[in-house]
């Protein structure tokens, strides 16, 4: 059954990650939604939300549970720090109301596994949503795979990162952190899942996945840097063992430039490598490199455009809600254990400085 008179009404709760900027702004712009509330214990954080979007003070809220109650939404999006994904799912499903969660899944895969638990007892779906999904590159390639066009994957090689979380905002937004913010920052802090590894990891082991068909790796050899003063990684290298071949997943804060801005050398993407040809397919780039045996040389193809439902998170997952359809890619949960899994191996791997099997 369609929903499709139906105008959403979507709650933005918690600020942790400036993420929830963008995803309201999507909100803001769809043609039938609205932001019917925002939650933060922190009114200072909801500031520029309260600007840009004109958000009238009766639906700005400090209280998640008066929020919820008095909003009765359709829809929440949430963007807490990583390793609180686990709590804010299961004060959110006790409502009954479907999730959209920003990246990564979970800090562990203990706590992926309680937040799929307590959206089975609510009966509501869940998506997680990855930025580099919606990026026309990467959809690209995924569509020239599915066409056979580099025939079976082998091998999917992923560098991606940024100068640091601290460095922009919302809508990309520049900016410079003053002295002593690394401290006080939850990407800095391990107790709360800070870390270059559990930033960025997860977008190459879930878009990996889908490359990859839904396969898995059998084990993983991951290394990451120890910066003296920092609890948390700034890079990591994570080399993955499949059945067909070995992948490689390198995550960095201190690029030397922002990909969104200009591409900093390594390139951020993806390099896939077939049986029957290989792709570079790099972050924000308007033509993605395929190689193949009838043109070993190789060629520029243009990006696919994205159009609606499907050019973004908030448009993609109201018309999956609408129509009454699962959720599918990266955004499956399913998907996204399968890279939790990678993830919570890698975190192992290095700490114990030796390679270990894919965790169940």
């Amino acid at each position: 059954m369609t929903q499709c008179g139906k105008r959403w009404r979507v709650v933005g709760m918690n600020f942790d990650h400036m993420h929830m900027g963008d995803l309201l702004r999507m909100v803001f712009d769809h043609p039938r939604a609205e932001i019917a509330g925002i939650c933060d214990p922190d009114p200072g954080r909801m500031g520029e939300a309260i600007e840009h979007f004109k958000v009238p003070g009766e639906r700005v809220f400090t209280d998640p549970e008066a929020c919820l109650e008095q909003v009765r939404p359709d829809l929440v999006i949430l963007c807490p720090a990583a390793a609180e994904h686990g709590d804010w799912v299961e004060r959110v499903a006790r409502h009954r109301v479907p999730i959209l969660l920003e990246k990564p899944f979970a800090a562990s895969l203990a706590e992926a596994d309680r937040i799929l638990a307590a959206m089975a007892r609510a009966g509501q779906p869940l998506a997680v949503n990855w930025p580099l999904r919606w990026y026309p590159s990467h959809a690209t390639t995924k569509r020239l795979i599915d066409e056979g066009r580099i025939g079976d994957v082998l091998e999917v090689h992923y560098y991606d990162g940024n100068r640091g979380p601290l460095y922009h905002g919302a809508d990309k937004i520049e900016r410079e952190p003053t002295v002593g913010e690394k401290a006080s920052s939850w990407f800095y802090r391990k107790a709360r899942g800070g870390g270059s590894m559990l930033d960025y990891l997860g977008y190459g082991a879930t878009l990996g996945t889908w490359f990859h068909g839904g396969s898995e790796p059998i084990e993983i050899t991951a290394v990451m840097d120890e910066t003296p003063g920092l609890e948390v990684d700034q890079h990591s290298v994570t080399v993955a063992r499949y059945a067909q071949g070995l992948s490689k997943f390198e995550t960095r804060w201190g690029t030397f430039t922002d990909p969104w801005t200009h591409q900093p050398q390594p390139k951020c993407g993806f390099v896939l490598v077939g049986s029957e040809g290989t792709l570079g397919s790099y972050d924000l780039e308007r033509t993605i490199r395929l190689q193949t045996r009838d043109c070993p040389a190789g060629a520029d193809l243009p990006v696919d455009a994205l159009a609606a439902p499907n050019s973004n998170p908030v448009e993609y997952f109201i018309d999956r809600l609408e129509r009454g359809l699962p959720v599918e890619g990266p955004l499956d949960p399913r998907v996204c254990r399968i890279g939790q899994r990678i993830v919570d191996t890698a975190v192992a791997s290095a700490r114990l400085k030796r390679t270990l099997p894919l965790v169940s």
